[in-house]
């Protein structure tokens, strides 16, 4: 039954859709064109902020300075039990979630799936948010300008979610 409401309610959704404009009196295939061509302004004003989000994680990691950053942050990590290899994934996850995924898979190719930091790697990527990716594009497509507290806010909700992953894991290994 699940299956069938899931296969079903796309094409019910675009039914309705089209049945509601035709009902009261509106143009359907012109305002879908409309609303395209607003999609694909939208769309084409974002490529910029995107490519540069993703030259900047590439020269970010191809730098080194996260492996420094990294080093840095693994000596107060490592005091409560974070795995070093996990550092690397919390830090580029507020970039790139491609890239985070990227090295939560080398984490998986060297310690094995059901390692600890490989369930920790990929509880953090599943419980956060890519603040920077996030926040750029969604204020891109609306012009805001002032982010005001929306990325110390991003950034105490992502510790707070990557906080979340480690004390479930713990409970969820410990039981």
């Amino acid at each position: 039954m699940v299956e069938l409401i899931a296969q079903g309610i796309v094409p019910l959704i675009i039914f309705v859709v089209i049945l509601t404009s035709v009902v009261s009196g509106k143009k359907a295939y012109e305002n879908f064109t409309i609303g395209a061509k607003k999609g694909l302004k939208i769309t084409a004003e974002l490529v910029p902020t995107l490519v540069g989000l993703l030259v900047g994680v590439g020269a970010f990691r191809a730098s080194g300075i996260l492996e420094l950053m990294c080093g840095w942050i693994e000596k107060y990590t490592s005091a409560i039990g974070f795995p070093a290899e996990v550092v690397p994934v919390a830090l580029i996850k507020i970039f790139s979630s491609s890239a985070a995924t990227g090295l939560m898979l080398d984490i998986f190719r060297t310690k094995g799936v059901d390692s600890y930091p490989a369930q920790l790697a990929s509880l953090i990527l599943s419980s956060t948010e890519t603040i920077m990716y996030t926040v750029s594009i969604y204020y891109m497509a609306v012009k805001v300008t002032k982010t005001r507290w929306t990325i110390p806010g991003a950034l105490f909700s992502m510790l707070a979610g990557i906080a979340g992953s480690v004390l479930i894991l713990d409970f969820v290994t410990k039981m």
